[in-house]
């Protein structure tokens, strides 16, 4: 069999962000009891225990069933009880049965997570022959799908606990209202870009099959954008506060017709997870991992958990518009990246403020300190259809069904949140989204022309 044609420290590097990743995910579910993990409590949502097992299953049948002649598999019904949406690979569970799925046990579930890994592990430090391009590549992109799956872990869990009459928090030492001094009191300020023809996406070098992007990122083409402006940080709770006390939700004129039919059905009056009181000043509270907190501690964190009719309807009410998905990635190419995002490996779990010392609002060329937030917080509803960049094309086989199709209804989200793991996001990652989606972290950024 011929030797590796990557070198052996490039393989070695992918081993070690296999095992990472991995226990990444194990790291974030290891609060939960087995009864958290059972549940199911909105149709988005699946149990975290299936989301265990399903990131494994992904490994098994794309990696080591094809390129690994001596692997058993764990059991003989896991190939198509934890199928997800794989239609070419044959039947699988309807989704909103995966919270009756009692067996197999937990401890079923980590053993196989265990048996996949350690067969990885062998794979890769084994000589993969002329497979080798094909199995680093899936590695790779099976790391980027647990990515995925670890933050929607952390939104389904969230809304389990949120759906239970004692509301239990996740993690009682989560601090999402600091730091107390923040730049989002204040008036927001609009970084101003030229447009013009831009370049948007990206073409991965097609030699190196660590060079990773996913298939509805490609290919890199151009875009002609008339000038805009973004704002410089995220909408707030406090700004968003404002918003329904002008009875933005009663007013037809703000919202898309859709949207209103949508909000009148689910009888919305405020971002999901928010709970009216008498016992805080402004009447609201809202639940976090940490538990409920007050609305008025919360009021300089970015707003979050807003379908797109809501972010559209608000954006309306304030005279602007939300940003095409191409407007952001250009003007988030133009400024550094925060080294401070605020994500996953953060610890908060939620959104927090700008801090002030970083602010610089205001009109004027773009700069590193004229965009805050840009990554991480708050996934950022744009204006754009979820659609194939033109020359797109799915990957072969039954991975092509991964993006390619889901791209009808659905409206792309950008930049990440405070439950996105910090090495998955980049300027060209395109999330999406059914318009009334709101139990992700959704916020939103304001746009305008000029």
């Amino acid at each position: 069999m011929a030797a590796h044609t990557t070198a052996p420290a490039a393989v070695s590097s992918l081993l070690a962000r296999y095992r990472t990743v991995r226990a990444a995910t194990l790291a974030f579910t290891a609060p939960l009891s087995p009864e958290d993990m059972m549940v199911q409590s909105c149709p988005e949502a699946s149990p975290v225990k299936w989301h265990l097992a399903h990131t494994t299953w992904f490994f098994e049948t794309f990696v080591l069933t094809p390129y690994s002649p001596a692997y058993k598999p764990f059991h003989k019904d896991f190939h198509w009880l934890f199928n997800s949406y794989y239609n070419s690979l044959g039947d699988m569970p309807a989704k909103n049965l995966r919270s009756s799925f009692s067996r197999p046990p937990l401890d079923d579930i980590l053993a196989y997570r265990a048996h996949v890994d350690r067969s990885i592990a062998k794979l890769l430090e084994s000589e993969l022959g002329t497979n080798e391009f094909d199995i680093l590549s899936r590695i790779t992109l099976g790391l980027e799908h647990e990515q995925q799956h670890l933050e929607l872990a952390a939104t389904d869990i969230k809304h389990a606990l949120f759906t239970n009459p004692l509301h239990p928090a996740y993690n009682v030492s989560e601090n999402p209202g600091a730091p107390s001094q923040s730049a989002s009191s204040i008036e927001v300020g609009f970084t101003k870009f030229s447009g013009g023809l831009v370049n948007i996406g990206t073409t991965p070098d097609p030699t190196d099959p660590h060079a990773f992007a996913f298939d509805n990122e490609t290919p890199q083409h151009k875009v002609f954008l008339q000038p805009f402006e973004l704002a410089s940080r995220l909408v707030t709770v406090r700004d968003y506060l404002a918003f329904i006390n002008d009875n933005g939700y009663t007013r037809p004129e703000l919202w898309l017709s859709e949207g209103w039919t949508t909000n009148c059905a689910e009888k919305w009056q405020a971002p999901l997870y928010w709970n009216r009181t008498d016992a805080t000043p402004s009447g609201w509270v809202i639940f976090t991992l940490a538990g409920f907190k007050c609305l008025d501690e919360l009021a300089d964190t970015p707003v979050c958990h807003l379908s797109f009719f809501e972010a559209d309807a608000f954006a309306r009410w304030s005279g602007c518009r939300l940003p095409t998905e191409f407007e952001w990635e250009h003007a988030t190419l133009q400024v550094l990246s925060s080294p401070t995002a605020n994500m996953l490996e953060t610890g908060n779990l939620h959104p927090t403020p700008t801090p002030l010392s970083s602010f610089a609002g205001g009109g004027g060329p773009a700069s590193a300190l004229s965009l805050q937030q840009m990554y991480g917080d708050v996934w950022e509803w744009t204006a754009s259809p979820y659609t194939g960049y033109p020359g797109y094309k799915p990957l072969p086989g039954a991975l092509g069904e991964y993006n390619g199709k889901f791209m009808s209804s659905q409206i792309i989200l950008r930049g990440g949140s405070c439950v996105t793991p910090a090495a998955h996001i980049r300027p060209t990652y395109r999330n999406f989204f059914h318009p009334a989606t709101r139990w992700q972290f959704s916020g939103l950024r304001l746009a305008r022309n000029p």
